[in-house]
Formats: structure tokens, sequence, C-alpha cells
């Protein structure tokens, strides 16, 4: 069963926090970073991309850039920009995009129950990720970032939630670029608290949605400080790591496509040949883009032209929870079969659009010339992730995109 319990938050006061708040460091570059926090010397990017305030082409894994980290999230805190909560409290963290509004619980997610499997995953992690990220969490010695959870929908939970936000909330601003609002409370009700705690205590997962490399990075570093301490005992704030839990009901998984910059040899009409093994294929015209519009069905652009790719039944297995997945299906029936392309996370020849681009960006690559098709997939639904990860299922690469992402620096967890 999942164990959660309240933190005393690094917060920005009210009047800074669309200063200080940024994009995830993992959704843009140094350069687009560098862009984004010019002229705003409150900017978190500072702490979560030190580099910079380094010249332009300064390794971001440089060892000097990490102290600068360090050096900063201090700074901030000496300054105001970041003030820490006098009382342990959970959070509600409000994300609103198109219109539809998705309500998470910002807790302290227990380290222990990532090692043990209570918090499940259905992505594989790199090594050299996990230590960047790893790095970061020592040498700031608290979590900058949270992690994106989702739990089984939980009627308690989500009337506890109703309560605070039929009131004023402590931050509420658009956020500017993506025009997504973001909504926060503060849950200072002791019975509040320990309703939720009891509920996620009923809960026999947490399932990661986004954040596979922050969850395993806050979760070794939290464990590592274990071992390190003579006089452990368990309750220390290092064995705790930032989430923000959302019920699997409210999230919605947008599609992740591929782009292939060549089609290994053959010309457009041997490949849409080649296609009708396994797939039925009708073209769409040259106008609007065609979007896939259930499982197993695919839009493919080529050539100036849109076409639908319906698999056969007999390309997958419904009892399978992987091999029914369309990923599995596309990258086995086109892109290794017919393409040669064997490895998604090295091979050169593929790229990865996410779905919020929308379809007119895998149009614009192929016609630019840089890419020589595109392959549009039906999204994954959370019964599909949840049900692989109780499985101890990993998805393959580049399966699942989830929009919005969760804004920075609304708060921060110390591990001490």
């Amino acid at each position: 069963m999942a164990t959660i319990k309240p933190f005393k938050g690094l917060r920005p006061p009210q009047s800074l926090v669309e200063k200080v708040a940024s994009r995830p460091y993992d959704v843009l570059n140094s350069d687009e970073a560098r862009r984004e926090a010019e002229g705003n010397e409150m900017s978190l990017y500072h702490i979560i991309r030190p580099e910079i305030d380094f010249p332009v082409g300064t390794d971001e894994h440089d060892e000097r850039v990490y102290q600068k980290a360090a050096e900063n999230f201090q700074l901030w805190q000496d300054r105001g920009w970041l003030v820490q909560d006098k009382e342990a409290h959970y959070y509600i963290y409000a994300q609103t995009m198109n219109g539809k509004t998705q309500y998470g619980l910002v807790v302290g997610a227990y380290v222990p129950d990532y090692l043990n499997g209570v918090i499940k995953k259905h992505e594989l992690t790199r090594r050299d990720k996990e230590e960047d990220r790893m790095k970061h969490v020592r040498v700031c010695n608290a979590n900058i970032e949270p992690v994106f959870f989702a739990y089984p929908d939980n009627d308690v939970l989500n009337a506890v939630i109703a309560r605070y936000t039929a009131q004023k909330p402590v931050y509420d601003f658009i956020a500017p670029g993506d025009g997504f609002g973001h909504t926060f409370w503060v849950i200072d009700e002791e019975k509040d608290i320990e309703t939720i705690t009891q509920e996620f205590a009923k809960m026999p997962a947490l399932y990661i949605a986004d954040g596979h490399h922050r969850s395993a990075a806050a979760a070794l570093v939290g464990a590592e400080k274990a071992q390190q301490n003579p006089h452990h005992r368990g309750d220390e704030e290092y064995n705790y790591f930032m989430a923000v839990c959302f019920p699997a009901g409210q999230l919605t998984i947008i599609d992740y496509n591929r782009v292939v910059r060549d089609l290994n040899g053959m010309t457009p009409p041997k490949f849409l040949e080649a296609l009708k093994r396994h797939f039925n294929v009708e073209e769409k015209g040259t106008g609007a883009p065609y979007r896939p519009n259930a499982l197993h069905n695919f839009s493919l652009y080529l050539d100036g032209h849109w076409y639908s790719l319906t698999a056969y039944p007999d390309t997958y297995d419904d009892n399978d929870p992987i091999g029914v997945l369309d990923v599995t299906i596309s990258s086995h029936h086109i892109l290794d079969e017919l393409l040669g392309i064997k490895d998604l996370r090295s091979d050169k020849r593929i790229d990865f659009v996410g779905g919020i681009r929308g379809l007119e960006e895998l149009k614009h690559r192929v016609d630019s010339g840089e890419m020589a098709m595109a392959l549009a997939l039906y999204p994954v639904s959370m019964k599909q992730l949840m049900d692989i990860a109780d499985t101890g299922n990993i998805m393959p690469p580049k399966t699942t995109w989830f929009e919005p992402k969760l804004r920075s620096g609304l708060v921060i967890h110390k591990l001490d």
C-alpha cells in the first residue's frame, strides 16, 4: 500500500510566482532556457538549467554547473524568492488546457515504495540521465522539480479537493508561451491531511505517468542518504520525494508520433504495396490531415498524400499487453520489418514528435524534405498504461506523451 506524507514546501511569494516558475528542465535545451530566462533574474532556469549562467557552449554536465545550481538555490532562499512553509502541508495543483482542468495532490512519495514496486513504472531509464538528476538532487539537497504520478480514482479525495478548490487559490496564472492555466492551493486542515494520508494508504499502487528519470534519481539519492546515515530512523525527509498525483480518470495521454528519414531503398509505391501484407491501406487524399480514429488505426503521410492504415487482426494478440499496443505493431511491422529500424532509442533515421505539435508538424517535416514519411498513432489509454505497469511489463520507447507538463517552481521539497 502507498505511503505518503505532507512536507514543508519551499515556495515563491504570491507576487513572484510567475517570475520564478518555469517549464521543466527536460522539455527545452540550453539555448531555449537562456532565451526564456533573459531579463528575469528570478527564473528557476538559473537553478534547473544553471549552464545559462555560463558562456554559451558550456557543458551542462560540468561540475561547475551543478555547483552553480546549489549556489543559486541558496541565493533564491536568501533573497526571499523562495520561502519555506512553517508547517507540513499537502498542496493542490490544478492545470487547465483547452478548457479541461485536472487536479493533482502534491505529496511526499515514499522512497521504499519506489524501490519495492508500490510506485510502478512503465518505461526503462538510462543510467546517464539518472546520474545527471542524482547529481542535481545531491548538490541542491532538494527535489527542485516534481514527478508526475497517477492514482486510481477516489471519491473521498475528490471531495477534499473540491472543498479547497472552491476557495481562493494561492497562485493562479496563465503561463507564457503555452497559454495553460496553473492554479495552486494549500491544504492546511489537519483532518484533511490525515484523510489524504489514510486514503493513499488504501491504494495498492501509484503509477509514474511522466518523470521516470526524476523518480529514479530522487529515490536513489534518498536510499543513498539512508545508507550513509548511521542513525537512520526511516522518518527523515530524505525518505520522501515530491510528486504531483492526479486521478487517473482525469488524465489524457496524447499521441506520440514517428517521422522517418528514408524508405530503406524503396519507392513510395513499393513501400505502400509492402504495407498491405499487414495493413488495410486506404488513401485519404492531399487535403486535411487524416487522424487515426481507433486503436490499431494509423495515419501515414507519404509523398504529399495521407493514408489510413488499419492493422489486420493477425498482427497482434489482445491477450498480450505489450504486443497489442500500436507502438509495438508499428515498430514490428513497419519500422523494423520494412524500414530496418530496430532500436528506437539509438537509430538516427527516426525521430519522434509529440502530438501537442499537431499533424501539421508531421506534414511539415516531410514536405520540407527532412523526412521521407510520417506515422501518427492513436494514443495509448491510461488503462493500458496501468495494466502494463501492474503486470510488470515495460512499454516500448516513446509511447506516452502527457500534456500539459508540470510547471516547476510552484513548490520545492527539501531533503532535511
